[in-house]
C-alpha cells in the first residue's frame, strides 16, 4: 500500500443546489476528512468550481476521482497533486498591537508581503495571500504577540501553462451554453 498524502482534487460541477452536499456527502461515506474545501463560480456562469484537499494514498485517490464522476452535476475531475499547481489560501490575523510593538509587527508583516488592513489602538488586522506554508509561517512569527482572532480560506488551486483542462470537455457536456 502507498503511502497516504495530501492531495489536490479540482471538480468541475454545475452550479445548481444540492451539488456540494452530493460531493461531500461521497467523502464522509467513505470517512475521508477534508483538509481544505473551496467552492465558487467559475468564468462560465453554469460552472462551479470545488478544490479539495485529503490525506489518501494513490488507490484511494483514483477510487475517489471514479467515484466523484458518478455523481450527478459532475462534469471533470483532476488530481493536480503532482503538477506543481499553483496552490493559494488567504488569511485574516488580528493580532495585539501596541503603541510599542505596531512597528515591529508592521516589518514582519512587510518580510511576508502581508498588509495591515485596520490598525486600531490595541489591535492590527493583517491580511496575507501565499501558500500554506507562508501563512502557517506568519502565524508562527505573530502568535508570541497574541493572535486575537484568525481566519483562512481553503486552498484554491491550479495547474500551470496556458491550457485550460475543459478546453473541449464542458462545451459538449452542457448544450445550453452554446447559446
Amino acid at each position: 500500500m502507498s503511502p497516504s498524502h495530501q492531495r489536490t482534487f479540482i471538480v468541475h460541477v454545475e452550479d445548481r443546489p444540492g451539488v456540494l452536499n452530493r460531493v461531500i456527502s461521497l467523502f464522509r461515506r467513505r470517512a475521508y476528512n477534508i483538509d481544505s474545501l473551496t467552492v465558487a463560480r467559475t468564468e462560465r456562469p453554469s460552472i462551479s468550481r470545488i478544490t479539495l484537499v485529503v490525506v489518501v494514498d494513490e488507490r484511494e485517490a483514483r477510487l475517489l476521482e471514479a467515484n466523484l464522476y458518478k455523481l450527478i452535476n459532475v462534469l471533470y475531475v483532476e488530481d493536480v497533486t503532482h503538477q506543481g499547481p499553483l496552490v493559494r489560501e488567504l488569511a485574516l490575523i488580528k493580532v495585539n498591537a501596541t503603541e510599542e510593538t505596531r512597528a515591529q509587527l508592521l516589518r514582519v508583516c512587510d518580510m511576508f508581503r502581508a498588509r495591515a488592513i485596520d490598525v486600531t489602538p490595541s489591535a492590527l488586522v493583517v491580511e496575507l495571500t501565499g501558500t500554506p506554508d507562508e501563512l502557517d509561517g506568519l502565524i508562527e512569527v505573530l502568535r508570541p504577540s497574541g493572535i486575537i482572532e484568525l481566519v483562512r480560506t481553503g486552498a484554491v488551486a491550479m495547474a500551470r501553462g496556458a491550457r485550460s483542462p475543459l478546453a473541449g470537455v464542458l462545451d459538449t457536456a452542457l448544450p445550453e451554453q452554446a447559446a
